[in-house]
């Protein structure tokens, strides 16, 4: 009897941590699960405790430099540009890369050499970028950021939360070229004039191992562990999760998305239906209504969605059901989550004028023709 009660406790240890999210997500010393369009945080744990964030920070450098940066623009590289330990792209002194390599570079293989080399090549020193990156946490709201390397190399004064890396990569993720490159999981990149093909290939395992998974960063020092940042997206859906410090990151995301995607359930946007005024056709007013949608959205939030509607007051036949009058937009807050077509409900043709009014148009319209 006793063994058989030791081998149920034993077997519920074995089962409870995989089906609750909670056990798995404290591998990480801080954790943050986001919604960045809701703005809401679905779950944390010391998600405002100020942590070194390695090549996390890596984020930010990428984020400024996809908004600023001339893609195509050629870095030559100089010996500034390189003197950086940890891990690297291989540059040397000399060599002729452009910005997009080096951003490729940067995420993908997280190189510090790339990091460096971006720094210098947009505010002239590691310094100076690391100013530009405070300005640009203050104008985002992270309240507990502060930057000193454009790499996340360990210092005492360079440090982030989670709760200010998912809002970062929020706002990153919005920036179509930036999305891209943190999705991409293998880049060639072509330098000095074609002489130089180097692959690069993307460390983070959860664009192979998670469904929907499209991003963002893994990061680690000694002193900061391990760190990662990712996105997914399901659905319509996309959720960024960030772990600090956590001995096994890859399981902790995997755990924290299904919870996080639980929380949302397909519903029916509110359709808009009315009658307007009709010019030239057989009927005066033709009813409207906007296009069926579902879409995915935080459960208990649904009744805070709001419309605008764009429609003119009147239109002119010949009606056509499958051409749109209209649309609406839909939103949560300020966030555009949704726009639906406005289709005419039926096909009305055009009022025939009467024989007698055609012909004195006829009539009139020569006279005109001759004065």
């Amino acid at each position: 009897m006793k063994k058989s009660i030791l081998l149920i406790i034993l077997s519920l240890l074995f089962i409870l941590p995989i089906n609750n999210y909670k056990a798995l997500a404290y591998s990480a010393s801080a954790y943050c699960l986001y919604d960045p369009v809701l703005k809401k945080v679905l779950t944390s744990s010391n998600m405002n405790e100020k942590k070194a964030m390695a090549s996390t920070t890596k984020i930010m450098t990428a984020f400024i430099a996809c908004e600023i940066c001339d893609l195509e623009k050629q870095v030559n590289i100089k010996p500034e540009m390189i003197a950086v330990e940890g891990s690297s792209i291989g540059l040397q002194v000399g060599d002729k890369i452009s910005i997009r390599c080096l951003l490729y570079g940067l995420m993908l293989e997280s190189g510090n050499d790339a990091a460096l080399s971006l720094a210098v090549s947009i505010s002239g020193s590691a310094k100076n970028f690391a100013v530009l990156m405070n300005q640009k946490a203050k104008k985002l709201g992270l309240k507990n950021t502060n930057f000193v390397t454009p790499n996340g190399l360990d210092d005492k004064n360079h440090y982030s939360c989670a709760y200010d890396m998912a809002k970062l990569s929020g706002f990153a993720m919005q920036n179509e070229l930036f999305r891209k490159i943190v999705a991409t999981k293998t880049y060639l990149a072509v330098y000095n004039n074609g002489e130089t093909k180097i692959t690069y290939y993307n460390h983070n395992k959860l664009l192979s191992l998670l469904d929907g998974a499209d991003g963002i960063k893994t990061g680690f020092t000694k002193k900061a562990g391990r760190c990662l940042v990712s996105s997914c997206n399901r659905n319509g859906v996309r959720l960024i999760a960030v772990t600090l410090k956590a001995y096994d990151d890859w399981n902790d995301h995997k755990a924290l998305y299904r919870y996080g995607f639980k929380q949302y359930q397909e519903i029916d946007l509110p359709e808009y239906n009315k009658f307007i005024s009709l010019l030239g056709g057989k009927k005066d007013r033709v009813q409207v209504e906007s296009e069926n949608k579902k879409i995915y959205f935080y459960k208990g939030l649904s009744s805070y969605i709001k419309k605008k509607v764009y429609l003119p007051n009147f239109i002119y036949a010949p009606t056509n059901t499958n051409k749109p009058i209209g649309y609406v937009e839909y939103y949560y807050n300020s966030f555009l989550i949704a726009k639906c077509n406005i289709f005419a409900k039926e096909n009305i043709k055009e009022k025939l004028q009467k024989k007698k009014e055609i012909n004195f148009f006829n009539i009139f319209a020569q006279m005109f023709k001759y004065i």
